[in-house]
């Protein structure tokens, strides 16, 4: 099969890489079920960490027949989909466990890059669910402890005369592009490495658009206007529950670029600029080298 050209590629952590299967988290013993199929996969995380194979590295996946998955509590299961047209369940398992020694637990952040992009993607999924249940572990409304509904994807207050249900949470960050034809707005933070260069993003406030979103944080990092901006595409972002939403937007001509508090830095790079490697950019696997290379790529087009 011929691969799809880049700019058509999904993003990375994203893409077709699970089937859901959403209906299925209704099956009152769907845990049972997972424990008795000898195809089912299974994730092991450990806090915040999930379980990885290192050599090669890849996700760690066990069997219905490991101690862990027997011995698991109901509570600590969450059904995931099929990954690989396999059943696929995460099982978040005491802090205190002693891995094997194929096996470690590992924060995703720095390794996503490494591994295939579809288990990147899955495990991504896995690590924003974990951060979710981690982070509702009490009823907003009235303390009581919740309880893991749905595969794991509701959490429900425990106290009968409440009952409240609790949903995943993602927060909606704008990322963009800023171009004025021929230069593309970039800008730095204190923190990164020499010449470390991206575009701008910010957290989208309550009653925002995302179009307003993307003029003010422009504006506030680097005191520039837009004129306009269109959607290009997104990224989910688990670190810790960021869905990015990728903008290209236009400059008023004439805009001079003044870094915000927020920034150390903020400049136009022509294309010759960044060919030339005067700003280093984003790694491959983000959002925001996705716009750069598209505003790059459009010279040729």
């Amino acid at each position: 099969m011929r691969a799809l050209p880049e700019h058509r590629q999904p993003n990375f952590l994203a893409g077709p890489y699970i089937d859901r299967r959403a209906h299925l988290r209704e099956v009152s013993n769907w845990q049972a079920e997972a424990r008795e199929d000898p195809h089912a996969r299974f994730l092991l995380s450990r806090g915040m960490t999930l379980a990885v194979d290192t050599d090669p590295l890849r996700a760690a996946f066990v069997d219905h027949r490991h101690p862990l998955v027997q011995q698991a509590a109901d509570s600590a299961m969450v059904l995931l989909g099929w990954f690989e047209e396999s059943r696929c369940v995460l099982i978040q398992i005491d802090e205190a466990f002693a891995a094997p020694i194929e096996m470690r637990f590992e924060e995703l952040r720095p390794l996503a890059s490494e591994l295939d992009a579809a288990e990147a993607g899955l495990l991504a999924y896995a690590r924003a669910l974990i951060h979710w249940q981690k982070r509702h572990r009490y009823c907003g409304s009235c303390g009581a402890p919740n309880e893991a509904r749905r595969g794991g994807h509701v959490m429900r207050c425990s106290n009968a005369s409440c009952g409240v249900d609790c949903f995943p949470r993602i927060d909606p960050a704008i990322i963009v592009l800023v171009t004025d034809g021929d230069r593309a707005l970039l800008g730095r933070q204190a923190s990164w490495g020499p010449n470390r260069y991206s575009t701008i993003a910010g957290f989208v406030e309550p009653g925002e658009s995302l179009e307003d979103a993307v003029a003010r944080e422009v504006l506030e990092e680097t005191g520039v206007t837009i004129s306009h901006c269109r959607y290009h595409s997104s990224q989910p972002w688990p670190f810790p529950s960021s869905l990015m939403l990728g903008y290209l937007a236009t400059a008023v001509p004439g805009s001079p670029a003044i870094a915000g508090d927020e920034l150390e830095d903020a400049r136009w790079f022509s294309r010759e600029d960044i060919r030339d490697g005067r700003a280093l950019l984003p790694p491959i696997t983000s959002i925001s080298r996705r716009l750069i290379m598209h505003w790059l790529d459009a010279e040729s087009r």
